[in-house]
């Protein structure tokens, strides 16, 4: 059912009420400050699922993604969303990139060129797999290592490999008629690569980004 004006007010009650949800899990302490942030990154990738049923128009569905780059630019500069925010807000982007990264892959895939699932490859791998391999990372402990300056774990290195190969698998099994198994596997290692060179939170950026664009190049 494509509603594209329904798809808007969908998006933003879904949004909104995730964002409540994870500052009451906050405040009663069943989620550290870390814990609602991941809560927060991996719930706000399944409205792209929202996006992909409701909307036909790729200007409709970018208006989500651009509100939010700016309700989360402010919320960093001003901790105003703290459930959102690590340290007070001004150590780190990445809130703002996701959001900017929804709406270039809006762009890219609700286009005639090419099919909205192409974008949920991306968007998903990064809500759940890089979501899930910090969550992860924190909890089990594990030998330690470095890439490009970037400090990692092996546990949250694999749950990140995964986590991506088990939704990429998913998404493809739907959508794709090729290779499903081995697509999954190059995508998936791909991705991981992607979160583990990339520094400063741009991860948010270059992993939704570049999978959903290397599969478009390579494989659509």
């Amino acid at each position: 059912m494509k509603n594209n004006l329904f798809g808007i007010i969908i998006s933003f009650i879904f949004t909104f009420l995730l964002i409540l949800l994870s500052t009451i899990l906050g405040k009663i302490k069943i989620l550290s400050n870390e814990g609602t942030r991941k809560f927060i990154h991996i719930g706000v990738s399944n409205w792209w699922l929202i996006a992909m049923y409701y909307f036909n128009s790729k200007f409709y569905a970018s208006i989500v993604p651009v509100v939010f780059i700016v309700i989360n630019y402010i919320s960093y500069r001003f901790n105003v969303i703290k459930a959102m925010e690590r340290n007070g807000g001004k150590n780190d982007l990445g809130t703002v990139y996701f959001p900017i990264s929804l709406f270039i892959l809006v762009l890219i895939s609700f286009s005639k060129l090419s099919h909205p699932y192409v974008g949920a490859l991306g968007v998903l791998v990064m809500g759940y797999g890089d979501g899930l391999a910090a969550v992860v990372g924190k909890k089990i402990k594990s030998r330690k290592f470095y890439i490009a300056g970037n400090e990692k774990s092996i546990a949250g290195t694999m749950t990140m490999l995964i986590v991506s190969f088990i939704t990429i698998f998913i998404i493809l099994s739907i959508y794709s008629t090729g290779n499903v198994v081995l697509q999954s596997l190059i995508l998936s290692c791909f991705a991981t690569a992607l979160e583990g060179v990339t520094p400063f939170g741009l991860d948010n950026l270059t992993v939704p980004i570049l999978t959903s664009l290397f599969y478009r190049i390579i494989f659509y």
